[in-house]
């Protein structure tokens, strides 16, 4: 192991990358339309309910940018103002071991991880992209862990654990969803960071209503990560722009970048106020790749009201925060702040391999933190996780 004392890393942030039969393998006849590939000029697209979308330039992923190829624009920023190809360098074929579990295993002993959560990358295009249509929503999610579950498993030799989806419109079928993927070995969800679209318009997952759900992931007692996503949050820039795009993730610009927090700033923000955490004070909810730049001013701005207005909270927003809210920031935040506002149980570390703006060698992690406290180092690298999914936090990798 290249750990501190050789400790076992959980990585809370990998990622797979989808191929184009993920989305409509399992997808019904009847909604084969509502998801294609399309040919433009030369160049595959995918078109979400008749419209193509920019949002992943390269939805194949064929084609790839290397892992890391960022690290040094997020060290030390970008003073030549080169640009986004630039950044980017020269893509790479992508390896099976993005692709499928068993070569990613390899891959994983290779690198010396133990275990880590495997996210989707393109599936995140889905739910904004129908949200006018919630009963497709529920169609379409379902078909992706179909294949999820087909293609990936969602626990892969107890080290590889991928990350189904659960869309919250119609709670009734959101509550299948969880169900279908608990018996199939899911120990974490992944739940998009937004309003919730539905017949009579959007609403916080928070509200009473979605209650029945939340009370099956106390019972399951399963992980429920908010990873960053298209939250739809792109129509209030917008407004201010004069623009009508779709979410760019991979064509930023200052203005928007300023406000790009808000989505999971409200999000838990939400998850407190509207008492959700209260009235589950056991739930476990895990930010992924959210950063952490919003953590201390919303704590800051928490403080204030509890002190002016108290009768609009359910119990101490700050108490609430610390003991349901765990966060994975980015690498190249202060961790050891972070831990200082939520507490050293509640800090995750997550490289974002194999994505450009991620750790080209994730297990190297450990020694950008070495200046901590080791018992402290050996929570952030995998023994919250490990704690979190109720699994034994023992090293299995092989070391290069």
């Amino acid at each position: 192991m290249t750990t501190l004392s050789g400790m076992p890393v959980f990585d809370a942030d990998n990622h797979l990358y989808e191929t184009e039969d993920a989305f409509t393998r399992h997808l019904p006849d009847r909604y084969k339309n509502a998801i294609q590939y399309v040919q433009v000029k030369g160049r595959t697209k995918i078109a979400v309910g008749g419209k193509i979308s920019e949002y992943i330039p390269n939805p194949t992923f064929e084609v790839v940018a290397r892992p890391g190829a960022q690290e040094d624009y997020y060290r030390h920023g970008n003073p030549k103002g080169l640009s986004r190809r630039e950044l980017f360098g020269e893509p790479i074929k992508a390896p099976p071991a993005f692709r499928e579990p068993a070569a990613r295993l390899k891959m994983m002993d290779e690198q010396g991880l133990d275990r880590t959560l495997v996210f989707p990358t393109l599936a995140s295009v889905l739910e904004e992209r129908m949200k006018d249509d919630p009963e497709l929503m529920h169609v379409a999610i379902h078909s992706l862990n179909q294949w999820l579950y087909e293609t990936w498993q969602f626990d892969y030799e107890h080290r590889i654990f991928t990350t189904p989806v659960i869309t919250l419109p119609i709670v009734e079928k959101a509550i299948e969803e969880l169900e279908w993927v608990v018996a199939r070995g899911a120990k974490v969800v992944l739940i998009r960071p937004a309003p919730v679209p539905g017949f009579k318009g959007p609403r916080s997952f928070a509200q009473p209503e979605f209650d029945p759900f939340w009370e099956k992931v106390v019972e399951h007692d399963i992980l429920v990560a908010l990873h960053s996503s298209d939250s739809g949050y792109e129509r209030f820039t917008n407004e201010w722009i004069g623009s009508n795009t779709e979410f760019l993730p991979f064509q930023p610009n200052a203005f928007r970048m300023l406000s790009s927090w808000r989505p999971i700033e409200d999000a838990v923000a939400s998850l407190i106020c509207h008492g959700a955490l209260t009235r589950f004070p056991t739930l476990k909810i895990a930010v992924v790749e959210n950063g952490a730049s919003w953590v201390e001013p919303l704590q800051r701005s928490m403080k204030d009201l509890w002190k002016k207005m108290p009768q609009d909270f359910p119990e101490n927003p700050i108490e609430a925060m610390r003991r349901a809210i765990h966060i994975s920031p980015f690498w190249e935040e202060d961790f050891g702040r972070l831990a200082e506002l939520l507490g050293p149980d509640r800090v995750l570390f997550g490289s974002d391999f194999p994505h450009p703006e991620g750790l080209s060698q994730p297990v190297k992690f450990a020694e950008e933190i070495k200046h901590l406290d080791e018992e402290l180092v050996g929570k952030i690298m995998g023994g919250n996780l490990a704690r979190l999914m109720n699994i034994e936090n023992a090293a299995l990798a092989t070391a290069p």
